[in-house]
Parts: C-alpha cells; structure tokens; sequence
C-alpha cells in the first residue's frame, strides 16, 4: 500500500488543525522539510486549498453521503479526495481515489474505505449541484467562510464588498519578500536572473512580490538574506518611521516581523537607535531571538515580560512604542485559512479588552512629544477604530495623528487601513498617537 508522502502529510497537518486547532503556518514548513520539492507543492496545495474549501467541501461530502454523521478523520480523507479531484487538473482522479482509500486505511478507518472509494466515484461520475436558502447562504458555502462572519462584514461593508472579500480570502497571494541586514547589492538581481519575476510593491517602500520559486528562494529565506512578511505588515514598520537617535520599543514583538524591519530601515545620522523588542511566552521570544538571528539584526535587545502589567522600564522611556496586539487575524485569513474556523463573535469584546490593557500599559513608556502606534491584523471595528477611540478618551495626554503614508490607506477618521480586496494585501488597522509635550500629570 503506497501513499502519496505528501497526501500523508496534508492529512496528518488537517488532523492537527482540527483536533488541536494548530496553525498552518507552524505545520506546513516543519512537515515539508522532510519532503522533496514536488510532493512539497502538492502538500502545501492540499492543505491550504482544503483549508480554504472546507465548508463547501463539508456540504457536497454531506449531499454525497446522504447526510451520514462520519468519524472526523474520514471525513478529512474526503475533502482531500474532493478538493484533488474539483481543483488539481494535473492529479489523476483514479490516483485521487486510490490514495484516498489507502489513507483510510493507514488512519485505521479499514471499515471505511469502500465508503470513501464510493463517495469519491460518485462524485467524479455524477453533476453535483448544491442548494442555498439564500445568498448570504451561497456566499458563506462556496466561499467556506462561517455565515455569522459574512453577516457581520456585510454590516460593515455591504455584500459586494464581502463578496469580494471572501472570495479574495481564498486566492493564493504571490509572497512579499524584504532584503535583511544578510543581504548585498546582488541579492535582487541573482534572483532575477534565476527565472523569478520580482516586483516592487506599491504598498510599502522596499517590499517585493516574487512570482514563481525555486530552491534559492527557499535557501535565502533559509539564510536570512531574504525575510517573507506581506507589504501591508511592512507598511506598519514604514509608519513607526524612527528618525535619528530615537529610542524604540516594540512590546508584542513575536516573531519579529515589524522590530526586524524597523531596525532594516535607514536611519541617517551616525547617532544609533536603541531598538528592544519583547514578548510574553518563552517560546514566543526563542522565536523572535531566532528570526533576529537569522536576519542578522543583532542590534535588537530582547526582554520578556507581561504586556498587560506594569512594563519592566522607567516612565517615559522611549520616543516610539509599537503595540502591535494580539488580535483575531481576520485580516490575515488568505494566510491563515483555519482562523475563520476558530472564531467567535464572542471574541471580539475579549480581545478589544485585552489590547486595551497593553495599550494602556505601554502608554506609559511614550516620552513627551513621542509616539505610540498601535496596529492590529483584524478587519473588525471593535478591535481597532474602538480600542483607539476609548483610549484617546481615557488618556487626554495623547491626540491622534494621521499616519505618514500614501492618502490611498488614510481613512476619514485619521487612521490607516489596508483590505485584501482592495489592496491585495492582508488587511491592517494602524492607530498613530503623540504624546503631549505640555499636560497636567493626574
């Protein structure tokens, strides 16, 4: 009985996101180091592509099987069988099948094959139409997004727009890459001369999009003379815009995305700029000390501490502190397909007052004149336009600036968005805050 090793792969990663509710992005790169360049891809397109297709997927095995209740890692086998079998044009359906029968058995589910070996025939022989009660209903299922969560960005945006939006979310977007400290004059134009078409962004000043890869994609990255962060995440670093000699502090700072490209950017002066950048979990901050490594920003301090208590450094200590809070991430979900999986609408109230607390916490550390900038990967009103509201509310000292970037991303109320379906970026919310050089301490 030989399986795929990258259909193998893409089920046991599947397994781990619904049993633990684990990340892809943690999973796939672990999984694929182990496998060779083609199983790789169609390991990353089995994962994702399901990921991105799982209510759908759910509705037609549901039609399919005539409504039977099935044991969950069968039901994964399924949606690995239909998703080959609907989307990859070069997979044979009879290899599609095949493996999808040896992977029941492999996962134990041996009373299960002849089930899965007819569902999948069934399917590959018969015109398959579903049924909706209406369009948010139609929506929701062919985009695989949870209805509550298609509701609540039809409120927000109208329904063309999450349309848009939802359809958008399940695109695979060309990565954004930026040069690190490891990186020369050449970096560029190697990979250029390698077959890679590589684009400037028009987001963020010095981000790439790179169509197509290779194996020296992968070893820069590798490296760390290449980091991958999308354009819209780079534009957050762009607006912190530290200036000569001015001291920084980035307090969510895991995996170091936005420190590492604040210490990137080009500070004219020879005076240097302090740059410390912290988190919570132990984990969390072996993984920023290791991207800091790899990118070679060995200019960066790291300190762990609790972001939502008292911060271990004096009162009015930096001239920029950069909360980028923990948040939802319905702003990342073409990255993340599983998030839309894992929320709530009960998360929101929860986590809006979770990055008040360390906004307020972080407030603290502004220097007179300085600045706060609090960013958020979220789509949603609650975590962003809200948290800034009440925050300037409660904390006269601080008034709102308009962020210095491209009016394109400026709101009308002075903050920064960017939204997938308009900027094919991931969507961020960006607050800018100066601390009143003149005010009654209370």
């Amino acid at each position: 009985m030989k399986i795929s090793p990258a259909r193998i792969a893409a089920f046991e990663i599947l397994t781990k996101i619904e049993r633990d509710k684990a990340f892809s992005s943690a999973l796939l790169p672990v999984a694929e180091e182990n496998l060779e360049a083609k199983d790789r891809a169609l390991c990353h397109a089995l994962t994702l592509g399901v990921l991105r297709r799982q209510l759908y997927l759910d509705r037609l095995i549901e039609k399919l099987s005539n409504g039977k209740k099935l044991d969950s890692a069968v039901k994964i086998i399924l949606r690995i069988g239909l998703y080959q079998l609907i989307c990859l044009d070069k997979v044979p359906a009879h290899a599609a099948i095949n493996d999808s029968v040896n992977l029941a058995v492999r996962a134990k589910k041996t009373s299960a094959k002849g089930f899965v070996n007819a569902v999948l025939r069934r399917f590959a022989r018969e015109n398959t139409e579903l049924d909706y009660a209406d369009e948010i209903e139609r929506i929701s299922v062919e985009t695989s997004h949870p209805r509550w969560l298609i509701e609540r960005w039809t409120r927000q945006f109208g329904f063309e727009e999450t349309a848009k939006l939802a359809s958008v979310n399940n695109e695979t977007p060309p990565p954004v890459f930026r040069l690190t400290a490891k990186s020369d004059e050449n970096t560029l134009t190697i990979l250029s001369k390698l077959g890679l078409e590589i684009v400037e962004s028009d987001v963020a000043l010095n981000a790439w999009k790179v169509f197509g890869s290779n194996e020296v994609l992968r070893l820069y990255a590798a490296e760390g003379k290449i980091y991958f962060q999308d354009a819209a995440s780079q534009l957050v670093a762009q607006i912190v815009g530290l200036k000569k000699g001015e001291s920084f502090l980035d307090v969510c700072a895991a995996p170091g995305s936005k420190a590492t490209c604040v210490a990137r950017q080009k500070v004219k002066g020879k005076r240097q700029n302090l740059i410390v950048a912290g988190d919570f979990y132990e984990h969390r901050v072996k993984t920023l000390q290791a991207n800091c490594r790899r990118q070679g920003a060995h200019t960066i301090e790291i300190v762990r501490y609790d972001a939502e208590k008292d911060l271990p450094f004096a009162d009015e200590s930096f001239d920029v502190v950069l909360v980028d809070a923990p948040c939802s991430g319905t702003g990342t979900i073409r990255h993340n397909p599983e998030i839309r999986y894992f929320l709530r609408a009960e998360d929101f109230p929860v986590l809006a007052e979770k990055q008040l607390l360390i906004l307020q916490s972080s407030s603290k550390l502004v220097k007179r004149g300085g600045r706060l900038v609090y960013s958020t990967c979220s789509l949603e009103p609650e975590e962003n336009e809200a948290v800034a509201e009440k925050f300037l509310t409660e904390n006269p000292q601080f008034e709102k600036i308009t962020p210095e970037i491209s009016g394109r991303f400026v709101t009308a109320e002075n903050y920064a968005r960017t939204l997938p379906q308009r900027d094919e970026t991931d969507g961020f919310f960006v607050a800018v805050f100066e601390k009143r050089r003149v005010f009654d301490k209370v």
